[in-house]
């Protein structure tokens, strides 16, 4: 007899789930499924599909040896329901329950789901975090801005982590200054741990290219950790190899190199088969042994339990609208060589070829290369929204969207970001090795062959005058832009329309 379900998604890949500390393994049944709504209601990357059955699929497998009833659909089961809510409801009809338990989705359109779900839903905190979302609405209330680094500092004093007493290590609480040095070739490392996949993933991936081969993403080769043990692995290799010069480098680009010294770690942290405070106490483990320097410890550390943290909180605090936000009003359409059309802007070029074969790119990759050239030209937010949810392995709704409209498109009016992230050419030139191979010159600021992030960038500052104009964090370009000379500024104007017709023509860029 089955007294109540226990629901477990996709991302909550762990033991220690409220909804599972919740129940009994005697009594209670655990739901676990592989639905067509949740693989199709953005086009995922194969690799990220494949990422998330296998990871289910072994969870499964752990969950039956600790001795758990699971009730598993695959998606070619031929009785599967296309809803996670279609899939309760049959499992409960079978077992004559209609009670259930959940740990609360990460994602709004699962919540309000299941709060509208003919069942009894008891939803639960999801405290796999370290701040509760009643933690991050006391923190934001009252203030006029919502700024990460004082919610950082909160999560330092709460965990403890690189504290000396009440103060932080080292007297400082960020190590930003002596980060983000340019690319040099010499950086070139070794990648992050690569696993070959087992019987179980293999037959996800004859799966998943029967279903999905046509998409945007190369499936093979597969190499994602799906197992918490793999991932403990990873990240052990992780702090042992690369954590040392992840500081100075986390910002570099280079062709030759995907990886860098960054961990890749994040698809592993979303599912659950790792947990935000074990892998900074590693982290911490290295720099209090002298092995690793203080900046890389501190920075690493600061990218969990800050930021993960804070556009968690904040994705909840803002509302089921957020992903419609567009305060700067951009409609242009997402253009084809995001999804591998011919471009000759090369860093744009690397970008979406690694993101189409290892559904990931580092930071700096999305916000400065993708990220840029989508908000200087103008790309409706919500498509960007998309793609970035769609293309990327680690995304999740609740922390990729405030990534993209708040931080990366400023389409949420300036809750995360203080100024829009836009640049020219220059800092790309700087912080990597993409211009030498491109079609465009990023030392000319006009013309044709001129880079584009060039013209983009003025065009950009040009048309939100009125919005960013007074800014104090701009006031510098505003004033290098009024010093031009008039005929100047409306060349590059005149060259910034004329290379966004072409894009709007879906000519090659």
């Amino acid at each position: 007899m089955v007294k109540r379900l226990v629901l477990v998604l996709g991302d909550q890949l762990s033991t220690g789930l409220s909804a599972l500390r919740a129940a009994e393994p005697d009594t209670d049944l655990v739901v676990m499924a592989e639905v067509a709504d949740e693989t199709s209601y953005v086009p995922h990357h194969p690799k990220k599909i494949a990422l998330v059955l296998s990871a289910m699929r072994h969870f499964a497998e752990e969950l039956r040896q600790d001795g758990w009833q699971v009730a598993y659909t695959r998606l070619d089961d031929p009785d599967a329901s296309k809803s996670i809510v279609g899939e309760l409801m049959r499992r409960g009809q079978e077992h004559g329950t209609t009670w259930v338990i959940a740990t609360r989705p990460g994602e709004w359109r699962l919540n309000e789901a299941l709060e509208n779900a003919p069942l009894t839903v008891t939803v639960l905190p999801d405290d796999r975090f370290i701040a509760t979302l009643n933690e991050f609405s006391a923190w934001a209330e009252g203030r006029k801005e919502l700024r990460m680094e004082y919610f950082y500092r909160d999560m330092r004093r709460k965990t403890g982590l690189m504290m000396e007493g009440d103060k932080p290590a080292g007297e400082k609480w960020n190590y930003d200054h002596e980060n983000r040095k340019p690319a040099k070739a010499d950086m070139l490392r070794s990648a992050p741990m690569q696993f070959t996949p087992d019987e179980i993933t293999e037959e996800v991936l004859a799966l998943v290219d029967a279903r999905f081969g046509e998409s945007f993403g190369a499936l093979r080769p597969f190499w994602f950790a799906v197992t918490r043990t793999q991932a403990l692995r990873a990240l052990d290799h992780f702090a042992k190899n690369l954590l040392d010069g992840f500081g100075d480098t986390q910002d570099a680009m280079l062709q030759d190199d995907r990886f860098l010294h960054h961990s890749v770690l994040s698809p592993y942290l979303n599912l659950g088969l790792l947990g935000p405070l074990e892998i900074c106490q590693r982290v911490e483990e290295e720099w209090r042994a002298g092995r690793v320097p203080i900046n890389a410890a501190e920075g690493y550390i600061r990218q969990i339990i800050g930021w993960r943290e804070y556009v968690r909180g904040l994705y909840f605090h803002e509302g089921p609208d957020y992903t419609d936000r567009n305060v700067l009003g951009h409609t242009r359409d997402l253009p084809w060589m995001y999804w591998g059309g011919e471009t000759g802007m090369n860093c744009i070029s690397h970008a979406v070829a690694q993101t189409r074969d290892e559904a990931y790119a580092h930071h700096i990759q999305r916000l400065m290369v993708t990220g840029n050239f989508a908000l200087l030209a103008g790309i409706d937010p919500g498509q960007v929204h998309e793609w970035y949810l769609a293309v990327y392995a680690d995304a999740f709704e609740w922390v990729e969207a405030p990534n993209t409209v708040g931080m990366s498109q400023f389409a949420d009016g300036g809750i995360i970001a203080s100024k829009p992230y836009v640049s020219s050419g220059n800092y790309i030139n700087k912080m990597s090795d993409y211009c030498g191979g491109c079609a465009y010159s990023v030392k000319e600021k006009t013309g044709k062959t001129a880079c584009p992030f060039n013209l983009l960038y003025w065009h950009f500052l040009d048309r939100h005058r009125d919005r960013f104009g007074k800014n104090p964090r701009m006031g510098n370009m505003y004033r290098t832009w009024d010093r031009m000379d008039e005929d100047r500024r409306n060349t590059v104007l005149k060259d910034a329309e004329a290379f966004l017709a072409r894009l709007d023509a879906d000519e090659p860029v």
